[in-house]
């Protein structure tokens, strides 16, 4: 099996464990505020795809949102992120899902509400259940929607609020999921133009990151104004996204 067929039955089994619990009833707490919750399947859903990884790739180094933090023997780093939109997943909304990336070569994101399942990375081209999604063409950001997000109390924050608000308001209409990896899986597929977030972690980047790159797009990070803003999309809208948050 290699890294990404891994990928792929990592994400497909642990979705599969976090929707049965959330069937089953779950407990849930609060991490840094009312809005970032975890639950029992976050754990659990972590638990089991770092078991199968020690089990699978014992030499690889993993990092999960939930606390996991193997080093490892090799230069090669999975990213884990067992329930992404954790939010959404316990108010019973269908836009969550599990992702997982090795490094910038390897990404994977299952969304079990829909049963899709898209993998790709370093000389594979994305995939949406095992089929080619179309490469991204090279579109203006007006023409386009941007898929964002900007957590309420940093709206007061100019240094924050104005280049996002510039962004905003150079999109053709924007959208917010609530979970990152299912907006940058669907940039990818080319259901959103373009992915904006500011101070991503690994786990909430990587996976769809390396996604949009295998469509043939660009996910890069921008430095600006002491933030690191993650954008990703057709080439020319990242140009133009880049050029706002920066000026």
């Amino acid at each position: 099996m290699d890294d990404f067929e891994l990928a792929a039955a990592l994400v497909r089994d642990a979705g599969a464990l976090a929707a049965r619990m959330l069937g089953e009833g779950l407990t849930v707490e609060r991490k840094t505020s009312i809005s970032d919750v975890v639950s029992a399947a976050d754990h659990a859903a972590e638990a089991f795809v770092v078991e199968r990884l020690r089990r699978e790739r014992p030499d690889d180094a993993i990092v999960g949102e939930e606390g996991t933090a193997d080093a490892g023997a090799a230069a090669r780093t999975w990213y884990v992120d067992p329930v992404d939109g954790t939010y959404n997943f316990v108010s019973g909304l269908p836009a969550w899902c599990a992702a997982v990336a090795r490094d910038d070569a390897v990404g994977a994101v299952h969304q079990p509400a829909t049963g899709e399942t898209w993998v790709g990375g370093a000389g594979r081209p994305t995939t949406r259940n095992g089929e080619r999604v179309a490469p991204l063409g090279d579109r203006a950001l007006a023409d386009i929607s941007l898929t964002t997000y900007l957590h309420p109390t940093t709206l007061p924050d100019p240094v924050l609020r104005e280049p996002w608000l510039r962004v905003v308001q150079g999109a053709a209409t924007v959208r917010m999921l609530g979970s990152g990896s299912i907006e940058l899986a669907a940039v990818a597929a080319g259901r959103l133009g373009v992915s904006v977030q500011v101070d991503s972690l690994p786990w909430d980047w990587l996976p769809g990151a390396v996604l949009v790159r295998a469509a043939g797009g660009v996910a890069e990070v921008i430095e600006a104004h002491g933030h690191r803003w993650h954008v990703a999309g057709p080439g020319r809208a990242v140009d133009e996204v880049t050029a706002l948050l920066t000026g």
